[in-house]
Protein backbone atom coordinates (compact mmCIF):
# COMPACT_ATOMS: atom_id res chain seq x y z
CA UNK A 1 0.00 0.00 0.00
CA UNK A 2 2.06 2.94 -1.26
CA UNK A 3 1.45 6.61 -0.49
CA UNK A 4 1.62 9.11 -3.34
CA UNK A 5 2.99 12.61 -2.80
CA UNK A 6 -0.46 13.89 -3.79
CA UNK A 7 -1.84 12.22 -0.62
CA UNK A 8 0.60 13.98 1.76
CA UNK A 9 -0.98 15.40 4.92
CA UNK A 10 0.58 16.95 8.04
CA UNK A 11 1.86 14.24 10.41
CA UNK A 12 1.95 11.48 7.75
CA UNK A 13 5.07 9.30 7.93
CA UNK A 14 6.62 7.68 4.88
CA UNK A 15 9.83 5.92 3.97
CA UNK A 16 12.32 7.45 1.54
CA UNK A 17 15.98 6.52 0.95
CA UNK A 18 15.88 4.09 3.91
CA UNK A 19 14.78 6.73 6.42
CA UNK A 20 11.43 7.57 7.98
CA UNK A 21 10.12 11.06 7.20
CA UNK A 22 7.18 12.94 8.68
CA UNK A 23 5.33 15.62 6.72
CA UNK A 24 5.48 18.91 8.65
CA UNK A 25 3.89 21.13 5.97
CA UNK A 26 2.76 20.55 2.42
CA UNK A 27 1.35 22.63 -0.40
CA UNK A 28 -0.12 21.49 -3.70
CA UNK A 29 1.13 23.88 -6.40
CA UNK A 30 -0.41 24.17 -9.87
CA UNK A 31 1.62 26.71 -11.83
CA UNK A 32 0.13 28.38 -14.91
CA UNK A 33 2.62 26.54 -17.08
CA UNK A 34 4.15 23.15 -16.44
CA UNK A 35 3.15 20.22 -14.27
CA UNK A 36 1.68 20.41 -10.77
CA UNK A 37 3.95 19.54 -7.83
CA UNK A 38 3.80 19.13 -4.05
CA UNK A 39 6.07 21.47 -2.04
CA UNK A 40 6.85 19.67 1.21
CA UNK A 41 8.61 20.49 4.47
CA UNK A 42 9.48 17.18 6.12
CA UNK A 43 11.37 15.99 9.19
CA UNK A 44 13.61 12.93 9.43
CA UNK A 45 12.16 11.14 12.47
CA UNK A 46 15.54 9.59 13.38
CA UNK A 47 17.86 12.62 13.09
CA UNK A 48 15.30 15.43 13.50
CA UNK A 49 16.66 17.18 10.39
CA UNK A 50 14.05 19.29 8.58
CA UNK A 51 14.23 19.41 4.78
CA UNK A 52 12.18 21.20 2.12
CA UNK A 53 11.62 19.31 -1.13
CA UNK A 54 9.24 19.27 -4.08
CA UNK A 55 7.67 16.06 -5.37
CA UNK A 56 5.73 15.02 -8.44
CA UNK A 57 2.19 14.26 -7.08
CA UNK A 58 2.37 10.73 -8.57
CA UNK A 59 5.65 9.75 -6.83
CA UNK A 60 5.05 6.74 -4.57
CA UNK A 61 6.52 5.91 -1.16
CA UNK A 62 5.97 3.03 1.28
CA UNK A 63 4.39 4.06 4.60
CA UNK A 64 6.86 4.22 7.51
CA UNK A 65 5.77 2.10 10.43
CA UNK A 66 6.83 3.85 13.65
CA UNK A 67 6.47 1.62 16.71
CA UNK A 68 5.31 3.29 19.94
CA UNK A 69 5.88 0.90 22.85
CA UNK A 70 4.86 1.69 26.42
CA UNK A 71 7.81 1.24 28.76
CA UNK A 72 8.59 2.18 32.34
CA UNK A 73 11.39 4.69 32.93
CA UNK A 74 13.84 3.09 35.37
CA UNK A 75 16.82 5.42 35.86
CA UNK A 76 19.53 7.61 34.32
CA UNK A 77 23.07 6.26 34.65
CA UNK A 78 24.60 9.57 33.50
CA UNK A 79 25.07 8.45 29.89
CA UNK A 80 21.87 6.58 29.08
CA UNK A 81 18.24 6.45 30.20
CA UNK A 82 17.10 2.94 31.12
CA UNK A 83 13.56 1.82 30.21
CA UNK A 84 11.93 -1.51 31.04
CA UNK A 85 9.31 -3.39 29.03
CA UNK A 86 6.67 -4.17 31.69
CA UNK A 87 5.62 -7.35 29.84
CA UNK A 88 8.95 -9.00 28.91
CA UNK A 89 11.13 -7.24 31.53
CA UNK A 90 13.62 -6.44 28.75
CA UNK A 91 15.65 -3.28 29.17
CA UNK A 92 15.98 -0.64 26.46
CA UNK A 93 18.71 2.01 26.63
CA UNK A 94 18.09 5.49 25.21
CA UNK A 95 20.76 8.16 24.75
CA UNK A 96 20.34 11.63 26.24
CA UNK A 97 20.38 13.08 22.71
CA UNK A 98 17.33 10.98 21.76
CA UNK A 99 14.87 12.56 24.20
CA UNK A 100 13.11 15.89 23.78
CA UNK A 101 13.25 18.78 26.22
CA UNK A 102 9.92 17.71 27.75
CA UNK A 103 11.59 14.58 29.21
CA UNK A 104 12.62 16.84 32.13
CA UNK A 105 9.11 16.24 33.55
CA UNK A 106 9.58 12.45 33.75
CA UNK A 107 10.47 10.79 37.05
CA UNK A 108 11.48 7.21 37.77
CA UNK A 109 8.77 4.53 37.30
CA UNK A 110 6.63 6.70 34.96
CA UNK A 111 5.28 4.98 31.85
CA UNK A 112 6.49 6.58 28.58
CA UNK A 113 6.20 5.63 24.91
CA UNK A 114 9.54 4.60 23.39
CA UNK A 115 9.55 5.32 19.63
CA UNK A 116 11.42 3.15 17.15
CA UNK A 117 11.71 2.68 13.40
CA UNK A 118 12.94 -0.72 12.13
CA UNK A 119 14.15 -1.56 15.64
CA UNK A 120 16.17 1.66 16.07
CA UNK A 121 15.01 3.80 19.01
CA UNK A 122 14.85 7.49 18.09
CA UNK A 123 12.74 9.14 20.76
CA UNK A 124 10.61 9.03 23.89
CA UNK A 125 7.12 10.49 24.40
CA UNK A 126 6.45 11.28 28.06
CA UNK A 127 2.89 11.12 29.40
CA UNK A 128 0.83 14.14 28.27
CA UNK A 129 0.12 15.17 31.88
CA UNK A 130 2.24 14.48 34.96
CA UNK A 131 1.87 15.24 38.65
CA UNK A 132 5.04 16.53 40.29
CA UNK A 133 5.87 18.02 43.67
CA UNK A 134 7.36 21.51 44.06
CA UNK A 135 10.76 21.21 45.81
CA UNK A 136 11.75 24.89 45.77
CA UNK A 137 9.92 28.19 45.28
CA UNK A 138 9.55 31.47 47.10
CA UNK A 139 6.76 31.31 49.68
CA UNK A 140 3.30 32.50 48.67
CA UNK A 141 1.50 35.04 50.83
CA UNK A 142 -2.15 35.17 51.77
CA UNK A 143 -3.88 37.53 49.40
CA UNK A 144 -1.26 36.99 46.65
CA UNK A 145 -3.79 36.68 43.85
CA UNK A 146 -2.51 39.18 41.29
CA UNK A 147 -3.98 37.94 38.03
CA UNK A 148 -1.39 36.50 35.70
CA UNK A 149 1.53 37.07 38.10
CA UNK A 150 3.93 34.15 38.36
CA UNK A 151 7.16 33.04 40.01
CA UNK A 152 9.73 30.33 39.24
CA UNK A 153 9.41 26.90 40.89
CA UNK A 154 11.68 23.83 40.83
CA UNK A 155 9.94 20.45 40.57
CA UNK A 156 11.10 17.10 41.97
CA UNK A 157 12.64 16.16 38.60
CA UNK A 158 14.77 19.33 38.62
CA UNK A 159 12.67 21.02 35.92
CA UNK A 160 11.90 24.70 36.40
CA UNK A 161 8.54 26.23 35.45
CA UNK A 162 6.51 29.37 36.13
CA UNK A 163 3.70 28.98 38.67
CA UNK A 164 1.08 31.30 40.20
CA UNK A 165 2.09 33.21 43.34
CA UNK A 166 -0.06 31.07 45.71
CA UNK A 167 1.92 27.84 45.02
CA UNK A 168 4.14 26.68 47.90
CA UNK A 169 6.93 24.13 48.39
CA UNK A 170 5.45 20.66 48.83
CA UNK A 171 2.43 21.34 46.60
CA UNK A 172 1.77 18.69 43.96
CA UNK A 173 1.05 20.20 40.54
CA UNK A 174 -0.42 18.86 37.31
CA UNK A 175 1.87 19.79 34.38
CA UNK A 176 1.23 19.61 30.62
CA UNK A 177 4.48 18.08 29.27
CA UNK A 178 3.82 19.36 25.72
CA UNK A 179 3.94 23.03 26.80
CA UNK A 180 5.64 22.81 30.20
CA UNK A 181 2.76 24.78 31.73
CA UNK A 182 1.28 24.47 35.19
CA UNK A 183 -2.37 23.38 34.93
CA UNK A 184 -3.64 22.98 38.49
CA UNK A 185 -2.79 22.08 42.05
CA UNK A 186 -3.59 18.43 42.86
Amino acid sequence: MAITAGEFRNGLTFEMDGSAWQVVEFQHVKPGKGAAFVRTKMKNVITGAVVERSFNPTEKFPPAIVERKEMQYSYDDGDLYHFMDTESWEETLVGHDQVADNFRFVKESMICKVLSFKGKVFGVEPPMFVELQVTQTDPGFKGDTATGASKPATLETGAQIKVPLFINEGDVLKIDTRTGEYLERV
